[in-house]
């Protein structure tokens, strides 16, 4: 049985963001781009659009947008495995403007970056887990779903 998500697409300086809401309010899924994107990311899911439904985490990444928030203080459900559990929550560790490398994140959890690496590439809530903080060793802007300019620009925005 699909579960059923409330989602919502709106304007951002990065480009078009969608989130998918569940029905405590919960952030499930996001991507940049519209509502298929979205979907790519929530496979198992119905989307039904909501503005109402999504207006405290939308508010949310605007404030992230305009600068005046560092973080996200909503609430996430994203499904995944216990191993992508313990990735994705290692990467809500990562502060505003920093970032880490694979191996850090491997070394970490005592895991491999190859792991990390795919656990990484399957986080369904781009921006609010930052997956765009983890580079390559070399500094390389590897490995983004939405785009290997649209990870520079999440970055500069976060430096500047």
């Amino acid at each position: 049985m699909k579960r059923t998500l409330h989602y919502s697409t709106f304007p951002t300086p990065a480009g078009a963001f969608s989130l998918a809401v569940d029905a405590d309010g919960a952030v499930a899924a996001s991507a940049f781009g519209d509502r298929a994107a979205l979907q790519a990311r929530a496979p198992d899911a119905t989307l039904v659009e909501s503005a109402a439904a999504t207006a405290v985490a939308r508010g949310a990444v605007q404030a992230w947008f305009k600068g005046r928030a560092k973080d996200f203080p909503v609430a996430l459900a994203p499904v995944g495995t216990p191993f992508q559990q313990r990735v994705w929550t290692a990467l809500r560790t990562i502060p505003f403007g920093q970032t880490r490398s694979y191996g850090e994140l491997a070394r970490a959890l005592k895991s491999s970056a190859r792991a990390v690496g795919r656990a990484n590439a399957t986080n369904p809530i781009t921006l609010l887990v930052p997956c765009h903080r983890v580079i390559g060793a070399d500094g390389s802007l590897t490995g983004y779903a939405f785009g290997e300019a649209t990870k520079r620009r999440l970055l500069e925005f976060e430096a500047a």
